[in-house]
């Protein structure tokens, strides 16, 4: 049984204390969060104990920690617990800061502890039965990629200044999904964005709607479009279209009924927030973690991935800035 403790008791922190003590090998034994009352609150949820992150890190009956704190932290954490002889699985991003990623990479790599990093949508089913698709050369060879990730609302604007922008915050995601359906890092990053949904994101020194193109070494092209306010729902999609064909990852929706009348044709809109999108993907996420952790396999996202999304995210904001492309 693996023994875990959950480092960040708020919303996100909810989603994983469920997928874990849902799994049959692993088992929630304490929470900490800088809010005392929102760890006991979840703690208690689950029959865990509420804890300080230090008590929970130097436990050496504490096998792994889940980080769901805010993203300031995620770098020392993953430090602190990996030093301590633990396996992590840290929310994405890695830090705000590819430099200071890029040296946590490096003291993790002397401990030789290893870290996955939560890009959940990757253990998406509907996402990973796309990239066995391009696997197993359904469509030929992948040339032109698009992701759209658009968000219901925006965030409170409070979140926003903290998050360390769009690119950082929301595309990371996306920047990631291209890595892993492309099997790549492009060699240059095109970005364009403006804030159209809310003027106090512009106000607050950041962008809700964005385009990015990724361009390949060999000439394959990725294209990610964002945007903080899609009034219909949470809209997740990727088409790829490859030489002998197109591979298509469409909306889940409320519900499967398609209404055909005189008057048109109408159906159900796509579910609303990420909760309904992808808990199975985070439960899928979780599940991998504890196999991995529990056969010495290797993780299936790891701290290099994490550290490489970062980069397109600090390229997509240089080249927003600019007005130019930048190289990766």
């Amino acid at each position: 049984m693996l023994k875990v403790g959950l480092l960040g008791a708020g919303r996100i922190g909810a989603v994983h204390a469920k997928a874990i003590s849902k799994h049959p090998q692993s088992q929630l034994v304490a929470v900490s969060d800088y809010y005392e009352d929102a760890a006991q609150k979840l703690a208690s949820e689950f029959g865990a104990e509420a804890r300080s992150t230090d008590a929970i890190i130097a436990d050496t009956s504490i096998d792994a920690v889940l980080i769901a704190t805010s993203t300031d932290t995620h770098s020392d954490l993953i430090e602190a617990a990996t030093a301590a002889g633990k396996a992590v699985l840290c929310e994405k991003p890695v830090d705000l800061s590819l430099e200071r990623a890029k040296a946590c990479q490096a003291k993790v790599a002397e401990t030789g502890k290893p870290v996955m990093i939560g890009f959940n949508r990757r253990f998406d089913p509907n996402f990973g039965a796309l990239k066995q698709a391009v696997q197993a050369g359904e469509i030929g060879k992948p040339e032109l990629l698009s992701i759209t990730s658009f968000d219901p609302a925006p965030p409170p604007v409070s979140y926003v200044k903290v998050s360390g922008g769009l690119f950082r915050d929301m595309m990371i995601h996306d920047f990631d999904m291209a890595n892993f359906i492309m099997d790549d890092l492009p060699v240059s990053i095109s970005a364009i964005g403006s804030s159209i949904v809310d003027p106090e994101i512009g106000a607050a020194g950041d962008i809700d709607t964005a385009a990015v193109t990724l361009t390949y070494a060999d000439g394959r092209i990725a294209v990610i479009k964002n945007s903080r306010r899609a009034a219909y729902g949470y809209d997740q999609r990727v088409e790829l279209l490859g030489s002998e064909g197109l591979l298509q990852a469409q909306n889940m929706l409320e519900n499967t009924v398609v209404k055909s009348t005189v008057d048109g044709v109408t159906g159900a809109k796509p579910t609303y927030f990420f909760l309904e999108r992808y808990m199975p993907a985070y439960e899928a996420e979780w599940s991998a973690f504890v196999d991995a952790v529990t056969t010495n396999a290797p993780f299936p996202v790891t701290l290099d991935d994490g550290v490489s999304a970062l980069a397109m995210a600090e390229a997509a904001a240089r080249s927003l800035e600019t007005g130019q492309p930048t190289k990766l």
